[in-house]
């Protein structure tokens, strides 16, 4: 295990995924103290199986206001997050790839739902162009000859989970913060009616004015928090393919997406193909019937897949709440906050997510797009 700093952290962040470390590094670069508790390895718990599809408008549901206008602000902030990201952690790339995305429609009914999506996205004044199928195939020629309709979508982007977790892991050492490796915390440490620290494994306690709880779907999981504060979490379990081509990246230079799956090229001939949504618990088993699904879908969608080479299959567990929206701010502790619950959008939400918790950590009031979000819509309360 990686032994937390001599000095107490003013903050003690739990969970080292993208959520955790993109609030880690924003704390660090406001002058916080921090250390980053990670049980294993950064990002292998829901970051380390998410494709990165930065779609805002793709993952929320009409009529989600509130929950939109917060998914197109973190989208607006990713590319000067990763530019600063790039140039502070010493140069690594994070993966990010500007590269649109294409939303397709393969028979009639598919076809009328993106004639919806269309004028949803034009009377907010978003970016969309409808495209023809001959336009689609011009734009992706590895597309089925098979498309009723296509909507392009130049400002969705993407990111590879996998190398956005290094770089924040390097941002965050470079900014004088720690993350701890293998470091499994078992609770949160009380005096009073604040939260003081957390209590590893082990019994070893580390002191911390703020504690962050950033642990995914486990996030209820610690010892210490009363059962009338804590949040209606659940996991949703999700099974995704990574594929290459061993020819290099030409296959798709756009994320693609119909309504039962979607392809996300990483920009150097790898590509992910996901992703189920499936309620069963903290169950992991990875399984053919979903391996099959996902492949049966994306090469009718994209008939170059069947000559890709499968790197492997990957299973994660997202954490889900009642409106599968992310709690973001205080607890009903003082000194406790919350950033979890992200679902299907914690790498779209990592950039606005750190600058909320960041703010409030710093003193400073709730943002107005995150105000919605706080721990008071289940019940559990927030601190004055």
């Amino acid at each position: 295990m990686t032994r937390p700093q001599q000095h107490p952290p003013d903050v003690v962040v739990i969970g080292g995924g993208v959520i955790g470390l993109g609030i880690a590094w924003e704390a660090c670069r406001r002058g916080l103290r921090t250390t980053v508790m990670e049980r294993g390895e950064p990002g292998s718990g829901a970051t380390g199986v998410a494709a990165g599809m930065l779609a805002p408008v793709s993952e929320a549901a009409f009529g989600e206001q509130e929950m939109l206008a917060l998914s197109l602000a973190s989208s607006k902030l990713y590319p000067g997050w990763v530019a600063a990201l790039r140039e502070e952690s010493g140069g690594m790339d994070p993966g990010y790839l500007p590269c649109g995305s294409l939303l397709v429609a393969r028979d009639r009914d598919q076809a009328e739902a993106l004639e919806r999506e269309l004028a949803f996205r034009e009377e907010r004044g978003l970016r969309v162009r409808r495209l023809l199928p001959s336009q689609a195939r011009r734009r992706e020629p590895g597309l089925t000859a098979g498309l009723r309709l296509a909507l392009e979508v130049p400002e969705d982007h993407a990111v590879d989970p996998g190398r956005l977790v290094k770089a924040l892991c390097a941002a965050v050492k470079n900014a004088g913060g720690q993350v701890c490796r293998g470091a499994e915390v078992a609770g949160v440490v009380l005096d009073g009616d604040r939260v003081a620290g957390v209590r590893l494994a082990g019994d070893e306690s580390v002191d911390a004015e703020h504690v962050v709880i950033a642990a995914g779907c486990w996030s209820n999981q610690l010892d210490g928090i009363p059962p009338e504060v804590r949040l209606p979490l659940r996991p949703v379990k999700g099974q995704l393919l990574r594929l290459r081509d061993r020819d290099g990246p030409g296959l798709l230079g756009s994320a693609v997406r119909s309504e039962e799956v979607y392809l996300v090229p990483r920009g150097d001939g790898r590509y992910v193909v996901g992703a189920s949504v499936e309620e069963r618990g903290f169950d992991t088993t990875r399984t053919a019937g979903v391996a099959f699904e996902l492949l049966r879908e994306a090469i009718e969608l994209v008939p170059g897949t069947t000559e890709l080479a499968i790197d492997g299959m990957a299973v994660g567990l997202r954490p889900g709440t009642p409106d599968n929206a992310p709690v973001i701010g205080p607890g009903a502790l003082d000194g406790l906050v919350w950033a979890t619950g992200h679902y299907r959008q914690g790498v779209l939400l990592a950039p606005v997510t750190a600058q909320a918790v960041v703010a409030h950590l710093a003193g400073e009031e709730t943002a107005q797009i995150a105000a919605p979000f706080t721990a008071s819509r289940f019940g559990a309360g927030v601190t004055a």
